[in-house]
C-alpha cells in the first residue's frame, strides 16, 4: 500500500467510523480498524461486532493493499498534522505515515485477524429509500421516547414498520410513546408485503450523528432477516436487529378524549420550563382545567423550596380534570412540533393523553398521568 491522502478527508473519516470502535474490549483486535484502497480512494471501516461503519474517501493511490491499525494512535497523529497533505506506506508489516515535516511508523495488526464486516444482499425488493433529511427529521421525532431496557429488549430500539404503502417509526419506554408516519410520497420502494423489525438505540444514534449533517441526497435502507443496512453514496452502517416482537402499540392510542384541549405550542413550552423550577424528583407537575373552560393551572411545590402556579389560556371542550404529568416527557415531545398550535386530548388520572398538532396527523405522542398516591 502507498498512498496519498488529505488531513481533511482522514479525519472526517476517523469521526466517523469512530462509533463502531470498542477501546474496552476483550478482545482488542475491535481497538483497530481497516484502512484499504479502493477505485479513486480510501476505505475506512471499524466494527464492535454489533455495528459495522465503513467509509470512502478519496485518495491518489499509488499502490494498493490494505491494514488493520490501532484507531486511537492514527486519530491523534492525524488529528495534531499540521501539513495537508499526507502520504500513506506500509512496508515490512508497518505503516508509515509522512509529510513535510514528520515521520511515524505504527505496527499493524494482521488483517486476518480483523472481523469480517456483514454484508446485505442488495436486492430489489429489500430495501426503501428515502431522503435522508426526512429520514433524520422523523427518527428525531421518536428517539426521545426510546430507552435501553435490560428486562424488555424489544423496547431497546425504534420499531420500524412498512405497512399500506407508509412507513412508520415507533418507540416506547411503557411511560410514553411516538409514532412518526412517514407517507408514501416521501420515499420509494418496490416491497409489496408488510414488514417490520426493531432497530437498536445505539444504532439509531449512530444514524442520526453521522447522516444529519447531509444537505441533500438519499439513504438507502436495506434489510435482512436479522440486520439491517443504511447506505449513502460514502458512507453505510449495518447492524444486528434486535430480537423480539414489538409490542402491539395501537391498542394504547387512544381513539376519543374526555378533555380536548387546543394551545399555543411555545407558551405551553414555556409554561412547563417555569413551573417546573419547584418539581420534585419525579419531575411531577400538577394540569387543573378551570370551570369556565378557559385557562389551565399549571402548577408545582417544594416542601423544601416553595410553590408556584401559571395559568395558560387555552381552547377546551369537555370535563374539568385535574391530572399530573412528568414535564420533561410531555417537552421531549411537545418541542418536536413544527405547528404553532397543539392538541391535548385528555382521559383523567388513570389513562394516557394524546399530543399531536393542528393539522397535521403523522406524529402523536402519547404520554401516561403520573398516579396520584
Amino acid at each position: 500500500m502507498n498512498v496519498v491522502a488529505l488531513k481533511t478527508n482522514l479525519k472526517e473519516g476517523l469521526s466517523i467510523i469512530s462509533g463502531a470502535r470498542k477501546e474496552s474490549s476483550n478482545l482488542p483486535v475491535l481497538k483497530n480498524f481497516l484502512l484499504e484502497t479502493t477505485d479513486g480512494g480510501l476505505k475506512m471501516s471499524a466494527t464492535d461486532l454489533e455495528i459495522g461503519i465503513t467509509h470512502f474517501v478519496s485518495s491518489k493511490n499509488i499502490e494498493g493493499g490494505s491494514v488493520v491499525i490501532p484507531y486511537q494512535i492514527f486519530s491523534q497523529i492525524i488529528n495534531n498534522l499540521s501539513f495537508e497533505r499526507v502520504n500513506l506506506e506500509l512496508k515490512k508489516g508497518n505503516l508509515l505515515i509522512s509529510t513535510d515535516n514528520y515521520k511515524a511508523r505504527i505496527t499493524t495488526v494482521p488483517k486476518d485477524d480483523y472481523p469480517i464486516i456483514p454484508q446485505v444482499e442488495r436486492r430489489k425488493n429489500n430495501f426503501f429509500t428515502i431522503e435522508s433529511g426526512v429520514f433524520i427529521e422523523s427518527l428525531l421525532y421518536v428517539v426521545p421516547a426510546c430507552q435501553t431496557s435490560e428486562f424488555r429488549p424489544e423496547l431497546s430500539g425504534v420499531f420500524f414498520s412498512f405497512k399500506d404503502n407508509q412507513i412508520k417509526l415507533v418507540a416506547t419506554d411503557s411511560f410514553r410513546l411516538a409514532e412518526k408516519t412517514i407517507t408514501t410520497k416521501k420515499f420509494e420502494t418496490q416491497l409489496e408485503k408488510e414488514v417490520s423489525f426493531i432497530i437498536p438505540l445505539r444504532t439509531i444514534q449512530e444514524v442520526i450523528k453521522i447522516f444529519s449533517s447531509l444537505k441533500e441526497g438519499n439513504i438507502k435502507i436495506f434489510f435482512e432477516e436479522n440486520q439491517v443496512l443504511f447506505e449513502t453514496q460514502q458512507t453505510s452502517i449495518i447492524s444486528r436487529l434486535i430480537e423480539g416482537n414489538f409490542p402491539d402499540y395501537e391498542m394504547v392510542i387512544p381513539k376519543s378524549f374526555e378533555t380536548e384541549i387546543v394551545l399555543e405550542k411555545e407558551d405551553f413550552i414555556n409554561a412547563l420550563k417555569l413551573t417546573s423550577s419547584f418539581s420534585n424528583r419525579l419531575n411531577e407537575v400538577r394540569f387543573e382545567v378551570s370551570d369556565n373552560l378557559k385557562n389551565i393551572k399549571i402548577s408545582s411545590s417544594s416542601s423544601e423550596f416553595g410553590e408556584n402556579e401559571y395559568l395558560l389560556p387555552a381552547k377546551i371542550k369537555g370535563s374539568v380534570s385535574q391530572i399530573t404529568f412528568n414535564w420533561k416527557f410531555l417537552l421531549d415531545g411537545i418541542k418536536n412540533f413544527k405547528s404553532e398550535e397543539i392538541f391535548w386530548g385528555l382521559n383523567g388520572e388513570e389513562k394516557a393523553s394524546l399530543i399531536k398538532a393542528v393539522g397535521d396527523q403523522t406524529f402523536v405522542y402519547i404520554v401516561m398521568p403520573i398516579r396520584s398516591s
